[in-house]
């Protein structure tokens, strides 16, 4: 079995915001897009355009609708991909030593040249967050765009994870969870920033902030009532319409 480095200075990883994430989609495609289209491994596709179609993704989001207590009831989008665990049981797990974790930053990858698609670090991660790539039988997981971060080739605007570059809503961070100067690691202080499911003891490296409180709907005063104030809007309509012909009536 393979054996986890000493914990890294630098702890790259993402920081995501359930309260701004807008359930869109477009980390999701983008990642795929990259990942397929560019200077990732390629990620494949079952009769996409099918009846059954079915595919491998390194980054899905899904949508929950919760109920807090004493405030409306929301809609939260959980964008979902490798945390890149501190104590990452998928690379204990593995028998080949093709799933590991790099000494300078922490990112967990997976080496495709020795996975042998056994399945066992899928099996053992807890949050569902590598796929088996059907065509080439081997385990894929987001790679936090290893190969865009330190491309110098790149703009610098551009040296950063394909979904966090694309998100519209800002919703997706990306920095060094390591540096607690780091402007993620103050968005995590600043926004009480969590790990998904901390019992578990593996220690994610990437952070999610929380929805804020949605404000309680009050009763509308009756527009009748403001219409007739003489004062507003609404009353300068009622004015307006009155002196239509027909409008008094």
């Amino acid at each position: 079995m393979t054996q986890l480095p000493p914990p890294s200075a630098k702890k790259l990883g993402l920081v995501i915001d359930l309260d701004t994430c807008v359930g869109c989609h477009a980390c999701v495609i983008s990642c795929k897009g990259w990942n397929t289209e560019n200077y990732g491994a390629p990620l494949s596709d079952q009769d996409p355009y099918g009846g059954d179609p079915s595919g491998t993704f390194l980054n899905r989001v899904h949508s929950y609708e919760v109920q807090p207590e004493d405030a409306p009831a929301q809609l939260v989008h959980f964008p979902k991909s490798c945390l890149h665990c501190e104590d990452a049981p998928c690379v204990t797990v593995c028998p080949t030593g093709a799933s590991y974790k790099r000494v300078e930053d922490g990112i967990v990858l997976v080496n495709e040249s020795d996975c042998i698609g056994c399945g066992l670090c899928a099996w053992a991660c807890p949050y569902g967050a590598r796929e088996l790539d059907a065509d080439a039988g081997v385990m894929k997981k987001c790679t936090l765009c290893v190969d865009r971060i330190y491309n110098e080739n790149l703009p610098q605007e551009d040296r950063e994870p394909a979904c966090v570059r694309t998100c519209p809503a800002g919703a997706r961070h990306f920095g060094d969870l390591g540096d607690a100067d780091s402007d993620v690691s103050k968005l995590v202080a600043e926004r009480g920033g969590f790990d998904l499911m901390p019992e578990l003891g593996t220690k994610p490296v990437n952070k999610y902030l929380p929805p804020r409180p949605k404000d309680v709907a009050t009763p509308c005063t009756p527009l009748e009532t403001v219409a007739h104030d003489g004062k507003g809007f609404a009353a300068w309509l009622d004015r307006a319409l009155s002196a239509l012909p027909g409008g008094g009536s």
